[in-house]
């Protein structure tokens, strides 16, 4: 095979960058061209993300990666977090900054929207976990505010999409995207109207949804001109970096499970058709779209961003500790100290992590920690527990015995925690590759135009590219012990 080259903007809550992605008969390499800092920016008393400022590193990024190119770039695929929406006018512009979904305008509107939509029926439409920070959440708070942007609106478009609009003038909602939202029918892949209906939500907003792979347009001239290039297609990847980073996961056997390491965990497993039913919502699972008409069977897990918090606080605080100096204070500190659920409510939004660590502690009946190492500690030891939660769950619900663990993204680089949930789940655990979400962005977009022939090839020529470490269950015992009295929390 000839080598290809393509381009991945991948986008983070923290960070986002752009990649060239170079495909032959032998790998997938990855070089980053572009890394830039990204976050919610306040706006009185909202939190909002600059996407004037995000569009603009993302086509300085891609300028770049045009003259770094040996080869012509094939296609441009972006990728991003899920639920975060830009509203566009009626003269394609966009309205306002999007909001973050930290912002709290959605406390308290889950209520209401049960109210309005019984929870069971809504799960019964949507498959989704039920999270505020949901798109329809988002949206229903919109619209008991009475939100004027709202009133403009003439299309709604998730943040990856509406980088790719910015890029092409194109308007469409990519499948796994607008499967996170809680406002897509999960057994028909089209939005539900039953959903729109009875939160009396505007569904003639929405955009077409297409599928993992497609083509959706091209640069137009402009950009082109701009950026100092042709008019490269764009693809519409997996454009939720999960379901890019699901597609990368260099499994080889049938019964794996995937762990999506980083500001969020996100872990589950791949199914054929999704799984709706009492236990799967008792439990609140997920199912969200994935590359070659499979389901993400997932738990959407607070993640790094407990840690991340910590760290900022700390900051502040005066204290600037790097990543590597954390995991050092941590190993050396002593375990069991506290039982964390990182799942805790008062952990989603930004603030004093460390104090809120200890209330919860406080309300939980549990001593307080003043020791940075211990507080991180707990949280990472409560993620490991919470991994093994999850993985109890679909265990039973799908009948299956997980054999072994693929963590892919960034959090692998911590791997006290990565050790933590081999001991907590008593199995084997494989990390890498770190960059899943991009390989993912490059392999889906090498799919559409004909270079890989679907998503088993291109996790074989993924595991001929990357280093896979694996850990082994050390103090299994102990952590089973420990783990029955986190349950007891």
């Amino acid at each position: 095979m000839k080598q290809t080259n393509y381009i991945a903007v991948d986008l983070g809550a923290e960070s986002g960058r752009v990649m060239i992605g170079s495909v032959s008969n032998e790998k997938i390499t990855l070089k980053e061209i572009h890394r830039f800092s990204n976050g919610p920016v306040s706006k009185g008393d909202s939190l909002r993300w600059d996407f004037a400022q995000l569009l603009s590193n993302i086509k300085d990024g891609i300028a770049k990666a045009v003259k770094h190119a040996d080869h012509p770039i094939t296609s441009i695929g972006v990728d991003s977090w899920g639920v975060d929406f830009g509203l566009i006018d009626d003269k394609n512009q966009l309205i306002e900054n999007p909001y973050n979904y930290r912002d709290s305008r959605t406390n308290g509107i889950m209520e209401k929207a049960f109210e309005l939509m019984p929870k069971r029926e809504l799960y019964e439409n949507t498959g989704i976990q039920f999270m505020q920070l949901n798109t329809i959440y988002q949206l229903l708070s919109a619209r008991l505010s009475n939100d004027t942007a709202l009133a403009k609106t003439k299309k709604l478009i998730f943040m990856a999409d509406l980088v790719s609009f910015s890029l092409t003038g194109q308007v469409y909602t990519e499948y796994s995207l607008a499967s996170t939202s809680q406002l897509m029918d999960m057994k028909t892949g089209n939005w539900s109207k039953a959903v729109f209906e009875k939160l009396g939500l505007p569904l003639d907003i929405m955009p077409n949804i297409v599928a993992p792979g497609t083509v959706v347009g091209k640069l137009t001239k402009d950009i082109a001109n701009e950026l100092g290039c042709g008019q490269i297609p764009v693809v519409a990847v997996g454009s939720h970096d999960t379901a890019c980073a699901v597609a990368a996961v260099p499994a080889s056997t049938e019964n794996w499970m995937y762990l999506s390491s980083g500001t969020w965990s996100l872990m589950g497993i791949e199914v054929p058709k999704p799984i709706i039913n009492d236990k799967s919502f008792e439990y609140q699972f997920t199912n969200e779209g994935g590359a070659e008409n499979t389901i993400r069977f997932l738990k959407n897990i607070m993640g790094l961003w407990v840690v991340q918090e910590c760290r900022r606080q700390w900051q502040r605080e005066g204290t600037d500790l790097t990543y590597d100096h954390i995991t050092e204070m941590t190993a050396h500190a002593k375990p069991f100290k506290a039982y964390v659920d990182v799942d805790y409510d008062q952990f989603l939004s930004p603030g004093n992590m460390p104090e809120k660590i200890n209330a919860y502690l406080r309300q939980t009946g549990q001593n307080t920690l003043s020791d940075k190492g211990e507080i991180v500690r707990a949280v990472l030891e409560g993620l490991a527990m919470k991994y093994r939660e999850v993985v109890d769950i679909i265990e039973s619900l799908s009948q299956k015995k997980i054999d072994a663990v693929h963590i892919v993204g960034g959090g692998i680089k911590n791997e006290l925690l990565c050790q933590f949930t081999a001991d907590s789940l008593n199995k084997k655990v494989m990390t890498g590759p770190i960059e899943a979400t991009a390989l993912g962005n490059i392999m889906l977009q090498a799919i559409a135009a004909g270079k890989i022939r679907n998503i088993a090839h291109g996790r074989e020529l993924i595991r001929k590219s990357t280093p896979i470490k694996e850990y082994f269950p050390k103090d299994a015992a102990v952590w089973q012990k420990q783990y029955k009295q986190f349950k007891k929390r």
